[in-house]
């Protein structure tokens, strides 16, 4: 069946991006973290690698039991490499996400299980612990992962107490977005405070009366200007969800693909706004659509309901109603985007 969405559009209005949408603060980031690790529990998905034969003899060697590696014959298991990052000001206990790829000729990871891994900074430390039940990708059966997978052992110091200064590290090289901040930063604070060192470094000397975590907040929540920058869109693949930017409004724009069709458009505009869906309450065109004078979405019998101007969310929450993949929706939105639907920049996360 071909679907069709059909939303209305209200002019939207202009986004103010802040500092942090377009910096960070130098020395606080995440860390990668890495690990061998072997899954088990594969329904014969596995593989036979010489590597993932002798990864299980040494395993099963520590806990005393001596096989020759040429006499395990399973496709039940599986080598893999297993990454994660680590969160600033991390504390031992925390919880983090671990992502798991597999290194031989396994076909699927779903539901295997991964045992202990130790999950090792750039410097050799150990500084998680990884296990668990592994969820394959939809798309890719043989890289997977496992929410709250690795326990966090040990921290990594951020002693931010003492510090007169911060410096911010612009994502993109300007000059132009060096300059604005300092002359933002000065603005807020009523006098010189802010330096750009260079096209992508500003130095902000913390006033003596306020404490460093307080002015992290306030310098990164000033307001830029808004015709300057785009915003972001992160979507986050495994979590198959929009993480920021779902609330961007769409332009009106027609997509037509292979088995669905987009139509956003200025239906339910008039000259005073949005009309009275009371006295407006749209037209059935079939299949189970409505030609809407407010911003509904129904498809096949499962309606969303806006109650505003159509964003990126309700756009993708529409198309998971009609059950598409992930990799299809971004292609979507990248669509839209190069059409000039939106003015984004669109991050995908795994």
């Amino acid at each position: 069946m071909r679907y069709i969405l059909l939303v209305t559009f209200l002019l939207s209005s202009l986004y103010s991006q802040t500092i942090k949408d377009i910096s960070n603060v130098i020395g606080i980031r995440e860390n990668q973290l890495i690990g061998y690790g072997l899954i088990v529990g594969l329904a014969g998905t596995g593989d036979k690698s010489k590597f993932t034969m002798q990864s299980l003899q040494n395993l099963l060697r520590n806990s005393y039991i001596k096989i020759p590696a040429g006499s395990i014959n399973s496709k039940n298991i599986a080598a893999v490499m297993v990454t994660a990052e680590l969160p600033p000001f991390s504390r031992q206990g925390d919880k983090i996400k671990v992502k798991v790829s597999t290194i031989g000729d396994a076909k699927s990871v779903d539901h295997g299980e991964l045992l202990i891994t130790q999950l090792k900074g750039v410097d050799g430390n150990v500084y998680a612990l990884a296990q668990g039940t592994i969820l394959a990708n939809e798309n890719n059966k043989t890289t997977g992962f496992i929410y709250d997978g690795a326990t966090v052992e040990n921290e990594i110091n951020y002693d931010l107490r003492d510090e007169k200064s911060i410096q911010l590290s612009l994502y993109k090289n300007s000059a132009r977005d060096a300059d604005l901040i300092e002359t933002k930063v000065n603005d807020k604070f009523g006098r010189k405070l802010a330096t750009a060192l260079d096209t992508r470094t500003v130095e902000i000397v913390k006033p003596t009366n306020m404490s460093v975590v307080k002015f992290i907040s306030v310098v990164q929540n000033i307001e830029l200007d808004a015709q300057i920058f785009k915003k972001k869109v992160i979507i986050d693949m495994s979590r198959e969800s929009v993480i920021t930017g779902g609330d961007i409004q769409i332009d009106p724009v027609t997509i037509a693909r292979d088995s669905f069709s987009i139509r956003i458009d200025k239906s339910g505009l008039s000259n005073e706004g949005w009309k009275d869906p009371a006295q407006n309450p749209g037209v059935d065109i079939g299949d189970n659509v409505k030609i809407a004078d407010k911003p509904v979405i129904n498809i096949d019998n499962a309606m969303i309901n806006t109650k505003a101007p159509p964003t990126i969310s309700d756009l993708v929450r529409a198309m998971k109603v009609m059950k598409l993949p992930m990799t299809e929706i971004i292609d979507t939105l990248k669509m839209i985007k190069e059409m000039g639907a939106i003015d984004v920049e669109i991050e995908v996360r795994g």
